[in-house]
C-alpha cells in the first residue's frame, strides 16, 4: 500500500472539528486515506512519496457541488452574452444536442483540468442532453483519465416545447428510456463506498423541462437504488412565473408535493426562496448550491446564503455551467460567494428592529461573509450536500485529497499577514500541486496526469464546430 507524506506546510488548513489550522503541518496518507495530520515531528519520517511544501498553505481539496461540464463547449457564446436565463437556454439547447461523444470527452477533461488547477478534487456534474449518441459512460471515462474524484447524473429532460416545457422538442427523451438508461448507469457505475472514485446521483434538469411523473419517477427509483436526488431549482423569477402559471405553486412548494423535499435531496441555485422555504429546507434536511458567477452573469439574483447556513440548511458552491460562467476556477467562486454576500448587505436591510443601521455598525458584524466561511462552503459544504463524510477536511479516515498554494507568488505578496484568508482576499492563482486520493493531478502548476495541450487542441476543434452551428465562428 502506497504511502504519503506532506511536510513543512506555512500553514496546513485542516477543516476538521476544531478548525485547526497548523503551523510547520503535514499529514501522512496510506492507499489516498489520511492517517495522521499534525506538526512535523508527529509524523512519520519517510513515506513512498514525501511532499516538502514549505512555502505553501495546504488546503483540503475543493468540492464542486453542480457543473455542467460539456458547456465548456460553448463558452462565450455570442447570441447568449446578454440574456437572461430562458432566452441563454435557447440560444444553447440545439448546440449542446448537437455535440458528439467525442467532443463531451475533451469537455469533461478540460472542464476538470481547470477545476483541478483551481485547488478542485471532486467534481458533481448535471448532465442531462443524451438524445445524440452521448452517454454519461463518456463523461466517467474522461475523470477518470484525468483522475479527479466525479459524481455525474444521469440526468433527463422529457418536456419539449409542445407539450408546454422550455426545451425544443427533438432535445427531450422519451421517459421510459431516461428511466431504464438511468438504472443501466447506476447499475455499472455507482460505487457506495467510502473514498468512492464515482458516484452517479439522478437529476431531471428542471421544473420547465420534465413532467412531474418523470421526478416521482425518478425519485422513487434513486431511492429504491440509494442514490441522490438533484435538480436546479428557484432560479430566476421565469422560472418562479412558470411553476405558479403551471402548477398553482412555488418553485419548493411544488417539490414538496413531488416527494423531493429530503436529506437525499440538493437544489441548485435557491436564489428566490423566502424565509419559510428555507426553514422547509432546513427541516427536510436538504442541500443547497451556491453558483454565484453564473447568477450574476445571467442576472438571476443573489442567494440567501448567510440566511440558509443561519437556518441549518446545507450550503455548497459550484462554479454551475462554463457557458454560463464560462470559467471552472473553484477558488475564484469562493472568492466570489464571500464578495457577493458582502454586497447583500448593503442591498438589503438590517435584521432585527432597528432598520437604520448601516453597513458600518457592528450590529451587522454577523451579516459578513468571512473568506475562511466561503472556503468552508467549498470544502465541508460540498461534501454536506453531496452526502459525502468521506471528503472535505483533512484529518484521520478521510481521503487525501488537498491542494496547496505557493506563498511566494505575486499575487500574495504584501498579504501574508494572514495566509489561509489571503487565498481568496488576494487574487486566486494555480494551485500548484492537487492530489486526489493520494494522487497528484497538479504537479508544480502543471496538470500532470494528461496531455493537456493536445486536449486542449482537440477541444477546440469540436467548440469551432459548435460555434459555427449558432453563426459565431
Amino acid at each position: 500500500m502506497a504511502t504519503l507524506l506532506v511536510r513543512n506546510a506555512t500553514v496546513l488548513v485542516t477543516m476538521d472539528g476544531a478548525r485547526r489550522e497548523i503551523a510547520g503541518g503535514g499529514l501522512f496518507a496510506r492507499d489516498g486515506v489520511i492517517e495522521a495530520v499534525g506538526p512535523g515531528d508527529s509524523l512519520p519520517a519517510s513515506a513512498d512519496r514525501v511532499m516538502d511544501l514549505a512555502g505553501h498553505v495546504v488546503l483540503p481539496g475543493l468540492v464542486n457541488a453542480h457543473h455542467h461540464l460539456d458547456q465548456t463547449l460553448t463558452r462565450n457564446l455570442p447570441a447568449a452574452q446578454n440574456v437572461n436565463l430562458f432566452r441563454w437556454l435557447k440560444a444553447h439547447y440545439r448546440l449542446w444536442a448537437a455535440r458528439t461523444p467525442e467532443a463531451s470527452r475533451t469537455a469533461t477533461l478540460v472542464g476538470l483540468a481547470e477545476l483541478a488547477l483551481s485547488g478542485c478534487t471532486t467534481c458533481f456534474d448535471h448532465a442531462y442532453v443524451f438524445r445524440n449518441g452521448c452517454r454519461v459512460d463518456d463523461q466517467i471515462g474522461a475523470a477518470r483519465e484525468i483522475g479527479l474524484r466525479f459524481m455525474v447524473s444521469r440526468g433527463s429532460m422529457s418536456l419539449g416545447e409542445s407539450k408546454g416545457g422550455l426545451p425544443p422538442d427533438d432535445c427531450v427523451e422519451d421517459e421510459d428510456d431516461i428511466l431504464a438508461d438511468s438504472e443501466r448507469v447506476i447499475g455499472a457505475y455507482h460505487d457506495a463506498a467510502p473514498g468512492a472514485m464515482t458516484r452517479i446521483v439522478l437529476a431531471p434538469c428542471s421544473p420547465f423541462s420534465v413532467t412531474p411523473e418523470l421526478m416521482r419517477e425518478s425519485a422513487a427509483l434513486a431511492r429504491a437504488k440509494g442514490v441522490r436526488l438533484h435538480t436546479h431549482l428557484a432560479e430566476t423569477v421565469d422560472e418562479e412565473r412558470y411553476t405558479l402559471e403551471r402548477f398553482g405553486r412555488r418553485p419548493v412548494a411544488y417539490m414538496e408535493e413531488l416527494g423531493w423535499l429530503g436529506e437525499d435531496v440538493w437544489f441548485a441555485h435557491a436564489v428566490h426562496v423566502n424565509a419559510h422555504e428555507i426553514g422547509c429546507f432546513a427541516d427536510a434536511g436538504v442541500g443547497v448550491c451556491h453558483c454565484p458567477s453564473s447568477n450574476m452573469r445571467l442576472a438571476s439574483g443573489i442567494a440567501p446564503v448567510k440566511a440558509s447556513r443561519r437556518a441549518g440548511v446545507k450550503v455548497g458552491l459550484g462554479v454551475d455551467g462554463s457557458a454560463s460562467n464560462d470559467g471552472n476556477n473553484l477558488l475564484g467562486e469562493a472568492r466570489q460567494a464571500m464578495l457577493l454576500a458582502r454586497l447583500q448587505i448593503a442591498l438589503r436591510p438590517p435584521e432585527g428592529p432597528d432598520t437604520t443601521l448601516s453597513t458600518s455598525d457592528p450590529a451587522r458584524d454577523h451579516e459578513w461573509m468571512s473568506a475562511r466561511e466561503a472556503l468552508e462552503l467549498a470544502t465541508l459544504g460540498g461534501a454536506a450536500v453531496l452526502g459525502r463524510s468521506d471528503i472535505g477536511s483533512l484529518e484521520p479516515g478521510k481521503c487525501a485529497d488537498f491542494f496547496a498554494l505557493r506563498l511566494d507568488d505575486v499575487a500574495f505578496a504584501g498579504g501574508l499577514a494572514d495566509p489561509v484568508a489571503a487565498a481568496l482576499f488576494c487574487t486566486p492563482g494555480r494551485a500548484a500541486f492537487t492530489v486526489v486520493h493520494g494522487r497528484p493531478v497538479v504537479e508544480h502548476g502543471d496538470i500532470v496526469t494528461i496531455d493537456l495541450p493536445a486536449v486542449v487542441a482537440e477541444h477546440n476543434k469540436h467548440a469551432a464546430r459548435l460555434a459555427a452551428l449558432s453563426g459565431g465562428a
